[in-house]
Formats: structure tokens, C-alpha cells, sequence
């Protein structure tokens, strides 16, 4: 898989009609599976036990009149035509929204950011699309506010974190609710007493095989999703109108919002507590904008426009226009979806209905994947692995943990409720929670990214917020039959990720307050026995800057370390993707003539990680052109009032400057074989018997003075010999004297996650011949 091509997508998409039309089609099945299957469920949900349908039709036209203002509302007012335009770059997302207001206000909770960060593409990009508009005086002071409490800036990643929680507590719902909502199509084709011992065997065995086939990657059967949804789509836009035209031409007038009211005047209370079962519509709504970095804003709006919501618009019409006409109820399921098709078209129906199911299902598995693999980039998740599962296709990842924990979960859930009521009040409120979030998170984009009026900002809080805030309290007032779920799975996972990430806060403090300054280090010296072996020493730090006090730890119980000294750190930054010509900040630790470099990876949220040999030679070559280009004092001279990050410099990976310097490692036999080359090669000195000879191939064109020659022949020695690596391993303590609450988190919950956790990318790459690990006490 080429990690460091293809990731910058998004930039692309938008060449030419036709690669717009084949997204958007392409969408259907990634972005609108749970969306399109709505209408399975949510006449079911409404009419559960709150309201009754009585022969007037008030209470089914005031639903239809619901639904059809809130699909209008909120799927194509806010998100198609307000939030996808907050994109980060072409991601979407509750992350992406809080990485942006990270880059607009510095509010990021892990101090690592640096000044060379800004100097991003992305950084830039989006600079030059907002610096429009100038500053507001409020958003000047919001800024400044937010930068300088940390209360605030703890409130906004709390919030960010929980709509992250409700998205895993979604993944775990709307699989079991779709699924079960297709399979109960099985209760018109026999008996009540029997149809309930099969459906819940019929929806877990679906669940079950859904599950299991995550480790193939949604690439081998994606070619399906589309087609799938798309003929979901026809047939309910079919049937819907149908229905209209042969039960009620006239169920339009229902549209009109008139009937929201006399709905509500004559249901009162229990027509309150029946919007828990309309919000169902508008499942599968963030959708378009988490999916955002898959396809294009465009192509997203095009095929909700077009498609989806006319779609979903006869649907709901045709389902109340023949509800209309029938109010003899027996039993339950009469209100459903499957009472309203042709009794010919129930059985191919009910198979297109449970594909559509797996699809929705899917797509919500993978968005849970996706922003999972987001919280651990940023320190907010526990470190979990993660296989890419296409080598073509960016974002399609499997997470064996998550994926093995959804489904037991899932299939808990299931078993447990047996019914579409309480799944249904469960799965409202986990959607309706998300979509708070993203309309807070928004009014701060407005003012923050984008420039805009505060009382636009206000304006779009309080107009989408009124409508979220009244679904949201009729799901929450449904606590006790089914919405303490998406609660009580969102409080574990929240405990889980402050807690995380609380501990990797507090390691990362105690790093910068015992860092040791370069001055120690080079005073190091004959009165410790000090010395220099072969060879490459790559210490893996957190610190972007100055000296790990694992790294004293160790030369002061054993007093020797390489002739080259590479101090890395991988870190993530906030923007999705860092392009490859800026991966590498590189930079000299004291005089040139130590062999001293700090080495800085960065890393967007959404990046493949290189966790091969690949990074290792792209590590070298980057030290290598660091060198070459003679960005370093040529004296070795060091400015006291320079600090370290101003004498760093950006250097790209191998694939990047192809005119620059080339790594190679060949069989001595070659190189002794080999003709006239028109690159000049600077080779390590003879070693005896080597089985590999490393060598640097350097352009004609560039000229390099002799210390740098001297520097690069080191290297290149050095590289021979071989790489050791130095790893950290520390355990965390809290200090005497901790309050009890502390203790607890620290000693108990934050090493039981760090020794259940998967170790970073990186080191799972480590040859273990060539690995050093020092272990630590941190007492924070």
C-alpha cells in the first residue's frame, strides 16, 4: 500500500460531471444505508403506545407533517446546505469540527504544538480561505476567552468527546435496529405466537455474519452497497406512490404545518412523548458529513437532493395515505412498513429490506471505526489496532476490538429489548445527542473559523437548536424503556477516554518538567566514563523539544550511546492529513559536531501510520538531506536567543525529492560490479565482510562542502553498523499526597488501559534484536 499517495483525494473530485454523478452514486451506499431504511421503522416507533390512529387522521397526517418538516429541516437545511460547508479539509465529522476550532484558537489540550505546525499546507489552505473577512470584536474576545481558560477549553473537548461517544453508542444501536426492523417483514407471513421465536434467532444470525465479515474490508462487496440502496430507493419511492394514488391522492395537504399543530393540540402529552419515534426519520444524518472525506461536498448534495430525499419523501407519504385509509388496528405491526406494500411484493421487498439493513449497518460500523481511529490520534482513545483493509482505498480500516465489542454488544441489545419500541427510543436519543454537539460546535465555527456575526451564530443555535432540544427531551423523558442505553454505553466509553487521556496528559507534563537541557548532556564527559559506540541511537520521545528524562535515565546507568544520536518523536497533528514533502521537521541538538538530531514525524488524525522498514530508510535519507542542503550552522555556533524550533527544518520522505538524496543498500558483489554512474555516491569505508553496503546517491548538481561530506560519510557508517532503538516504558504513579480520586484514575484506570492497550504503531515494527527498553517511574 503506498502510504504517503492517494491520501489527498478529496482534492480531486471535482474534474468533471461525470466523476461528480459516479460519487455521488458511489454515496448512496457509504452515506444514505441508514438513512434510506428509516421508513422501516419509524411510523412503528410513533405509534408504539403514546398515540393512538383514530378514524379523523389528525394523528397520522400531524406525523407525516413531522416528518416531512424535519427531514427538511435538518437533513437538507442544516447539514446539505450549513455544515458540510465547516469541512476540515475535506473531512467531516464531530472531530474534524473540533481539530478546526484547534487550529483557529490554540485550545488543543496536549502542549506539543509548534510554530512550524502553522507553516502547514493545511494550516495555510484553510488560512487563506477565512483571513476574507476580518475578525470580528467578539470573535477576537472568544478566541482570547477560550485560549485563556482551560475550564472552557476542557468543556469543549468534554463536548466533542461526548458526541463521540454517542456515534460508538450509534454503531451499536442502528445495526440491531435496522436489522430487526427488516427481519419483522417475517410476522405477515405467519403466526404471531411463532414469528417472535424467529424473528430475534433471524436478526442475530444477520448481526453475527455482519461482524465476521468485517475482517474482509467493505472493498471486496462495496461494489454492492450502491446498487443495493439504490434499487431500496426505487422500490419505496415506487410503492410510495402507489399508495398515494390508489389510497389518498390527497394525503399532500398533510404537508402543510397546520397539521403539526392540530396534531399536538389533540395528542398534548402523548404526542410530546410520540417525537422520539418521528426523530427516527433523520437517522443517519451525520452521516454526510462524518462520510465527507470519502467523496466531495458536491456529489453528497447532489445524491440527497435528487434522490434520497424525494425518495424518502414518498415514502412516508405513501405509507400515511394508506394508513389513512385503514384504522382497523389488531395488532401492532399493522402500523408498520411491511402492511403498507402489495401483498405480491412482501417477500422480494422483504429481501431488498434486510440488504438494505446490512448496508446501513455497515456504513455506521466503519464511521465507528473511522472516529475511533481519529480519538487515538489525538491521545483521546486507548491505542487499539488497526488494519487497513484496502490497499487502494484510504479509509477503509478494521479494528478487531471495537469490531468483536460492537457485536457482542449489538447482539446484547437485541436479545434484550426483542422489539423496535425501545430500540428505537434508544437509538433516537443517541442520534439527537450527536447532532447537539455538532450544532454547538457549529455556532463556534461560524464565529471562530469562519468570521461571521455573532448573531448569526446565535441565530442558527437557537433556530436548529429549539427543534434538537425538543426531540431530545421527548427521547430522554423515554429513560427508563430504552434510552438509559445509549447513556450508559456513552458514560463507560467517556470514562474510558478521559481517563486516557487525563494519564497521557499528565506523562506528557511530567516529560516537559524533568526534560534535561542540552548542556547536560554535552558536559557529559570523561569524569562519567562516557563513550561513543557504531552505529544509529533512535530514542522514540513525546517531547518536541529538549531532552527526555528517560534518555538521563539511561546514559547515567550506562554511560555510553551512539556516534549518531536521533532523538524522534511521532505526533499528530490537528489537521487530517500532513502532506509528504512535510512530514520530516528536522534539526541539529547542540553543535554540529556532536551528531546530535532531533527528528519530529508528523502525522494528520487521518494518516497511515508507517509502521515498516520504509520509515526507517525514509528517517535516514531525511537526516541525510537535512545535511545536505546545509541548513545547519556551518560553525557549529549556537544562538542562545534562537530556540530550538526556529533551527528546525522541514524535509520531506524519500519519494518526495527524488532530485535529492537516495538511500540504497546493496550486495557488495554489485557494487564492486557495477559501471560509471552519472550520480556521485558517498560509500561507507570497507567493513570486514559486510552482507550489506549502505550508500548515499547524491545529484551532480549539488554542492556540499566538506564538513557536511565529512557529516554525511558518519551517517552513512553509522547506518551500516545498524540502528539500535531506545525505548521508553514508564509506569505512572500518582504522588503521595494525591487526592483518592486521583489514585484511582492514575494507579488504577490509567495503567489497567496502558497494560491492555496495543503498544504504538511504531515500536510494533521494532526489530526486537536491536531493542533497548528503559523503564521508568513517573510520579505525577
Amino acid at each position: 500500500m503506498d502510504l504517503e499517495t492517494g491520501v489527498f483525494q478529496n482534492h480531486v473530485k471535482r474534474e468533471s460531471w461525470k466523476t461528480v454523478l459516479t460519487l455521488a452514486y458511489q454515496s448512496l451506499g457509504v452515506v444514505y444505508g441508514d438513512l434510506s431504511t428509516s421508513p422501516l421503522y419509524v411510523y412503528k416507533s410513533t405509534f408504539a403506545e403514546d398515540i393512538q390512529h383514530s378514524e379523523t387522521n389528525e394523528e397520522i397526517y400531524g406525523v407525516l407533517s413531522f416528518v416531512f418538516w424535519t427531514l427538511t429541516l435538518v437533513p437538507l437545511l442544516k447539514y446539505v446546505f450549513i455544515v458540510l460547508k465547516a469541512d476540515d479539509n475535506g473531512e467531516g465529522g464531530t472531530f474534524a469540527l473540533y481539530s478546526l476550532l484547534c487550529r483557529h484558537a490554540r485550545i488543543n489540550s496536549l502542549p506539543n504544538c509548534q510554530v512550524a505546525d502553522e507553516e502547514l499546507y493545511e494550516y495555510k489552505r484553510d488560512a487563506a480561505t477565512t483571513c476574507l473577512t476580518p475578525t470580528t470584536t467578539f470573535g477576537s474576545r472568544l478566541k482570547s476567552t477560550l485560549e485563556k481558560h482551560r475550564v472552557l477549553q476542557r468543556f469543549l473537548l468534554l463536548l466533542a468527546l461526548i458526541g463521540t461517544c454517542m456515534v460508538i453508542g450509534d454503531g451499536v444501536l442502528t445495526p440491531a435496529l435496522s436489522v430487526f426492523s427488516a427481519v419483522s417483514g417475517l410476522e405477515l407471513s405467519m403466526a404471531k405466537e411463532h414469528h417472535k421465536y424467529v424473528e430475534v434467532p433471524v436478526a442475530c444470525t444477520i448481526l453475527i455474519g455482519l461482524f465476521a465479515l468485517q475482517h474482509y474490508g467493505t472493498h471486496r462487496v462495496g461494489f454492492l452497497f450502491a446498487p443495493v440502496v439504490f434499487v431500496w430507493l426505487m422500490c419505496i419511492s415506487a410503492i410510495g406512490i402507489y399508495n398515494i394514488i390508489h389510497w389518498n391522492p390527497h394525503v399532500y395537504q398533510a404537508l402543510s404545518p397546520y397539521y403539526m399543530y392540530k396534531f399536538l393540540r389533540k395528542t398534548q402529552r402523548g404526542g410530546w412523548m410520540s417525537l422520539g419515534g418521528i426523530l427516527l426519520c433523520i437517522t443517519g444524518s451525520e452521516a454526510m458529513f462524518a462520510d465527507l472525506g470519502h467523496f466531495s461536498q458536491l456529489s453528497i448534495k447532489i445524491a440527497f437532493t435528487s434522490l434520497v430525499y424525494p425518495s424518502l419523501i414518498l415514502a412516508y407519504m405513501g405509507q400515511a395515505a394508506y394508513l389513512s385509509q385503514h384504522h382497523v388496528i389488531d395488532n401492532d405491526y399493522h402500523i408498520g412498513f411491511y402492511v403498507s406494500v402489495p401483498g405480491k411484493l412482501r417477500w422480494p421487498v422483504l429481501v431488498i429490506a434486510i440488504l438494505a439493513a446490512v448496508v446501513g449497518s455497515q456504513a455506521i460500523i466503519t464511521g465507528t471505526f473511522s472516529i475511533i481511529k481519529q480519538c487515538s490520534a489525538l491521545g483521546c482513545f486507548p491505542r487499539v489496532k488497526i488494519v487497513h483493509t484496502s490497499s487502494k482505498i484510504h479509509g477503509q480500516i478494521y479494528i478487531p476490538e471495537i469490531n468483536w465489542t460492537l457485536m457482542l454488544l449489538c447482539l446484547a441489545v437485541t436479545i434484550g429489548f426483542r422489539d423496535t419500541k425501545r430500540l428505537g427510543n434508544a437509538s433516537g436519543l443517541a442520534v439527537i445527542t450527536v447532532m447537539l454537539v455538532t450544532t454547538c460546535l457549529m455556532s463556534l465555527v461560524i464565529v471562530l473559523c469562519w468570521h461571521k456575526s455573532v448573531f448569526l451564530a446565535i441565530c442558527f443555535v437557537c433556530f436548529f437548536g429549539t427543534i434538537e432540544v425538543l426531540y431530545f427531551s421527548a427521547s430522554l423523558i423515554k429513560f427508563l424503556e430504552g434510552a438509559w442505553v445509549p447513556i450508559a454505553l456513552s458514560l463507560i466509553f467517556l470514562i474510558v477516554m478521559c481517563v486516557w487521556h487525563y494519564g497521557i496528559l499528565k506523562t506528557y507534563e511530567f516529560d516537559v518538567q524533568n526534560k534535561v537541557s542540552i548542556n547536560w548532556l554535552l558536559s557529559l564527559g570523561p569524569s562519567l566514563g562516557i563513550v561513543r559506540v557504531r552505529g544509529i541511537g533512535l530514542i522514540h520521545t513525546e517531547l518536541v523539544s529538549g531532552i527526555p528524562a528517560i534518555f538521563s535515565h539511561f546514559v547515567t546507568n550506562l554511560p555510553a550511546f551512539h556516534e549518531v544520536l536521533v532523538f524522534l518523536c511521532i505526533k499528530s497533528v490537528p489537521v487530517p492529513h500532513v502532506r509528504a514533502k512535510e512530514r520530516f521537521l528536522v534539526g541539529h541538538i547542540g553543535p554540529r559536531q556532536y551528531r546530535l538530531y532531533r527528528c519530529i514525524v508528523r502525522y494528520g488524525y487521518r494518516d497511515v501510520h508507517k509502521d515498516d522498514m520504509e520509515f526507517e530508510k525514509d528517517l535516514v535519507c531525511s537526516i541525510a538531506e537535512y545535511i545536505r542542503t546545509g541548513n545547519a550552522e556551518p560553525n557549529g555556533a549556537k544562538d542562545e536567543m534562537e530556540s530550538e524550533d526556529d533551527k528546525m527544518t522541514v524535509v520531506g520522505t524519500c519519494c518526495t525529492h527524488t532530485d535529492g538524496i537516495q538511500l540504497r543498500e546493496d550486495d557488495v558483489d554489485k557494487i564492486e560490479s557495477a559501471g560509471t554512474s552519472e550520480l556521485r555516491e558517498i560509500k561507507s569505508s570497507p567493513v570486514i565482510q559486510p552482507r550489506k553496503r549502505v550508500r548515499f546517491i547524491v545529484p551532480d548538481s549539488s554542492k556540499i562542502n566538506r564538513d557536511a561530506r565529512e557529516e554525511l560519510q558518519e551517517l552513512v557508517e553509522a547506518r551500516e553498523a545498524g540502528i539500535a532503538y531506545i525505548l521508553g516504558h514508564c509506569y505512572v504513579r500518582a504522588k503521595q499526597g494525591s487526592s483518592m480520586l486521583k489514585k484511582l484514575v492514575i494507579n488504577y484506570g490509567y495503567e489497567f488501559l496502558r497494560r491492555n492497550s496495543r503498544a504504538p504503531a511504531y515500536t510494533l515494527s521494532v526489530p526486537h534484536a536491536s531493542t533497548l527498553e528503559v523503564g521508568m517511574v513517573y510520579s505525577v
